[in-house]
């Protein structure tokens, strides 16, 4: 079996690669991957393991995912990319950072958040992490399809002024999600936490919040970008969970904007 994760690429130039959510997939990203390759990037878009044509990972954790998105880096053949997460595929943005911040010269983070679940006393509540990854998973118990879950879940997670076009992208992409991959992916993501390494995050980052977005709110956002060294926070108006494909136009800008900055000297103790 194939263990590379399956992709899309498009252009060439300084390489861009994407990160879906959990209701993803490579084309989750179909409107920045047509931008970018026309602005001069080769812009990449993957399967996350388990999903599309990539293969699922035993165990599903934070760490094969990364280190998947690490065999991917290094089968594109370039020294470092620009790493673009959105919700869970923003975590595995972090988790390579912390893990091989030598790969990515720069990070762009829609979406998501530093550690996911309601903590006390700075440990996951795991009696919460069980009831929502029960909540999440009660329709598949009850014999819906991801088709049936998307139509019902996805107009919930976008802001007022989202484009029609986009949501019908985004709850194709969340119908093609095979349900063993949802569950695993479910649980994977309750246990993620990264807070405590923000402040190594040295790369020049452009955080962007959706400001109806209620997974990852523009506040949680806020906090995340001013631990960090090199960080810029952005909330996109009108948008909610899906804001890349709500309003890719004006993301797209956002995108283009950060791209076309001069990379700064590393920062002391940088890799």
């Amino acid at each position: 079996m194939n263990t590379l994760p399956a992709f899309t690429t498009l252009g060439s130039g300084p390489t861009v690669l994407m990160l879906h959510g959990i209701g993803g997939g490579h084309t989750a990203f179909a409107p920045q991957v047509e931008t970018l390759a026309s602005a001069g990037y080769r812009a990449v878009s993957w399967d996350m393991p388990g999903y599309g044509r990539s293969a699922p990972i035993e165990p599903y954790t934070f760490k094969g995912l990364a280190q998947r998105a690490l065999d991917l880096i290094d089968a594109l053949q370039c020294d470092s990319v620009t790493l673009v997460g959105h919700s869970m595929g923003g975590m595995v943005a972090q988790e390579l950072m912390a893990r091989r911040p030598d790969r990515i010269n720069r990070l762009v983070l829609c979406g998501t958040s530093a550690a996911f679940g309601k903590r006390t006393d700075g440990r996951l509540d795991a009696g919460w992490a069980d009831q929502f990854v029960s909540q999440r998973t009660a329709p598949l118990d009850a014999g819906q399809t991801m088709e049936q879950m998307a139509q019902k879940l996805i107009p919930q997670m976008v802001g007022p002024g989202a484009l029609p076009e986009g949501l019908r992208l985004a709850e194709f992409c969340m119908a093609n999600v095979p349900p063993s991959t949802y569950r695993r992916a479910l649980q994977a993501l309750v246990t993620f936490d990264r807070q405590q390494a923000l402040a190594d995050i040295r790369v020049p980052t452009l955080l962007i919040a959706g400001e109806f977005d209620r997974n990852a709110s523009p506040s949680v956002m806020r906090h995340m970008a001013e631990a960090m060294p090199r960080a810029r926070f952005v909330e996109l108006l009108g948008a909610g969970h899906l804001m890349n494909l709500e309003a890719p136009d004006r993301f797209d800008a956002l995108l283009l904007d950060f791209l076309a900055e001069p990379l700064p000297e590393p920062l002391p103790g940088a890799h």
